[in-house]
């Protein structure tokens, strides 16, 4: 990007609209954060930042820091997960007062495997207005880049960190459909390949995204059977901050489908394909184009 480019998108008319949109008094808001690069803020969170009376947030010095690189400098309030309900009361107490309050983590969204939901639930049984501005998610982050087709997502968060209950737990999964997505910490990520290669097929295909939106973001694909081995290959893969994601299971097949596919099979065989699916949709109420084209596979196949 050249020097001009990059004067031209400052004075792009989209800058200035955060300044003219509705910032309600006594209302908390829900800011994202970024996970690694910090240019990943989004305009309408600096803003609301440079405008509240004071930020809740995981970490003191965490946040401290993050604010001081956008050039802000705002009143923080440790809220963690030790201390939330003691907080919630005292960031009530402010928003009735009238007053604005940004809650963060120390990255990415609050509340979402990070501190957070409490006092939302808190604010909000006050009355209160809670306003989200969405932004970094490292667990959406992961799934957008892994290749791994599947309309549904189960969020997991982190494993327990004792072997027998992370096994146990994991074997509750195993029949879910949805791609797992999981959080770990860089010391237990190798315990975590080896437990998820224990309890699931060894073909299931596992994604590590490793320092996502940092300099040495890493995001590797493999069967479950090559995890362990990938990342005992380098010393660097046992560092940072993982999402695991796990495809899901195979769909069984439902019940009425084979019912369905049964019925089709022995109309086929006294009558002509177009009358055979007609007569077997309104039999199993299945859709009678799905079952029009079953029984032209059916046909070719016999």
């Amino acid at each position: 990007m050249t020097d001009h480019e990059s004067i031209s998108i400052a004075a792009l008319p989209v800058m200035g609209e955060t300044a003219h949109q509705s910032y309600p008094s006594a209302t908390l808001y829900v800011v994202a954060t970024p996970i690694g690069n910090v240019t990943d803020i989004s305009l309408r969170a600096l803003h609301v930042l440079s405008l509240v009376n004071a930020v809740a947030c995981e970490d003191t010095r965490n946040t401290a820091q993050l604010m001081t690189r956008f050039g802000l400098h705002k009143p923080l309030i440790a809220a963690h997960q030790h201390n939330e309900r003691e907080v919630a009361e005292t960031l009530i107490a402010r928003l009735q007062a009238g007053e604005r309050i940004a809650l963060v983590s120390d990255a990415g969204t609050p509340a979402v495997s990070d501190p957070g939901a409490r006092i939302v639930d808190a604010v909000r049984a006050a009355g209160l207005r809670v306003l989200p501005l969405p932004g970094a998610s490292a667990a959406v982050t992961a799934l957008s880049a892994s290749g791994l087709v599947n309309d549904q997502f189960y969020f997991v968060g982190f494993l327990p960190a004792k072997a027998k209950q992370r096994e146990n737990f994991l074997g509750t999964l195993r029949a879910v459909t949805a791609t797992m997505v999981f959080y770990e910490a860089p010391h237990r990520i190798l315990d975590c390949a080896g437990a998820l290669a224990a309890v699931f097929e060894p073909e299931r295909e596992v994604v590590f995204a490793r320092e996502l939106t940092k300099m040495f973001e890493e995001i590797h694909r493999c069967p479950l059977s090559e995890a362990e081995a990938w990342i005992k290959a380098d010393a660097h893969r046992e560092k940072g901050e993982f999402v695991v994601l796990l495809a899901g299971a195979p769909a069984a097949e439902d019940e009425q489908d084979l019912d369905a596919e049964r019925i089709l099979k022995i109309l086929l065989s006294e009558l002509p394909v177009k009358q055979a699916a007609g007569l077997a949709a309104q039999i199993t109420g299945r859709k009678k184009n799905a079952l029009y084209d079953r029984a032209l596979q059916l046909r070719d196949e016999a």
